[in-house]
């Protein structure tokens, strides 16, 4: 960062700020626990002279645990190195096919991501969100954003499953129920994607759901569709249609490079002999509230009976049990 020529190449000079950034943070975290270590040595050397303070003791083991939980909260933060993973996040939420069961169903894990996101401090913003006919939602796009927000929230990009008793069948028939959730990372503007404009759809319209009204007296909401790949976008967060727009720009490039980056994945696969087809039946969890209550990630095997604690937004035990064994190889 020394070098005087940094700035004469504008998007190098930000890259190895941000990796800078990132690097000082590091450091820094890794002083505070040693100088946590050191306190807890002085604490030991003072209950060793005094070994029948029984008190003292409990205060040191107390102390140790605490410190315990910290390193390993910085060794699972450490294993964030990812490019993106010091990005914030945007995940959206489809349900599966099954009408308003499934969409009931999409709902039911956005209220679940959300309460996640802001027990840790998190901004949540609602960039695209279509309600349900009857219940649920159609889809939801969400920015998380905050550090290392794309990082933590990447492994739940997948299929999720629901098995329950149905409440909207008068039956009382069990139901299974699919969603689809998506999480790419928040790029930079200065991340160069090569887009051609004739190759985009590009679509206005009035903003429906959450919002408030002024965002349903004009077509400021923007859909764009980029023809080539399929790839459809919305945004419909903003009054101005030209900041959705923009939103919605950010939004198809980092769309665009995840399916570069899966292209590539897909083909080292392919020259491994383990590609795998990808389909609705390769959840990467389950979550069943009937006959009996079990969460299961089947990519780590993590096993959870309290549905109730998850769906509230306590899925830390899953995030790190795919970043300490899942992740392994994906970055």
């Amino acid at each position: 960062m020394s070098d005087p020529g940094l700035w004469d190449d504008n998007k190098k000079a930000r890259e190895i700020t941000r990796k800078s950034k990132v690097v000082k943070d590091r450091i820094k975290s890794l002083k505070k626990l040693d100088e946590l270590r050191e306190e807890a040595e002085v604490m030991i050397e003072l209950a060793e002279e005094d070994e029948t303070n029984r008190e003292l003791w409990s205060e040191v083991e107390d102390y140790i645990n605490s410190l315990e939980e910290k390193i390993d909260k910085m060794e699972l933060k450490f294993r964030l190195n990812g490019e993106y993973d010091d990005c914030n996040a945007i995940l959206s939420i489809h349900p599966g096919a099954g009408g308003t069961e499934s969409q009931d169903w999409a709902d039911m894990l956005l209220r679940m991501y959300v309460r996640w996101a802001e027990s840790h401090g998190y901004k949540v913003e609602t960039l695209d969100y279509l309600p349900g006919d009857e219940a649920g939602i159609k889809r939801v796009t969400l920015l998380i954003s905050g550090e290392y927000s794309y990082g933590y929230l990447k492994g739940e990009k997948g299929v999720h499953r629901l098995v329950r008793i149905s409440p909207f069948d008068s039956s009382g028939r069990r139901h299974t129920s699919f969603a689809s959730v998506n999480v790419i990372p928040e790029i930079d503007d200065d991340i160069e994607v090569d887009i051609d404009t004739g190759d985009l759809k590009i679509e206005t319209y009035r903003a429906s759901g959450a919002g408030g009204q002024h965002v349903n007296k004009t077509d400021s909401a923007v859909r764009i569709t980029h023809i080539p790949t399929g790839i459809v976008v919305q945004c419909q967060n903003e009054r101005s249609q030209h900041k959705n727009k923009k939103m919605a720009m950010m939004i198809l490039k980092a769309r665009l490079l995840e399916l570069k980056k899966e292209a590539r994945a897909e083909k080292i696969e392919e020259l491994r002999g383990e590609n795998k087809e990808i389909a609705w039946g390769n959840q990467i969890r389950s979550y069943v509230f009937h006959p009996y209550n079990l969460i299961k990630d089947h990519r780590t095997g993590l096993e959870e009976g309290n549905v109730q604690k998850v769906m509230d937004g306590y899925i830390d035990e899953f995030i790190e049990a795919y970043l300490k064994t899942g992740n392994k190889g994906r970055e």
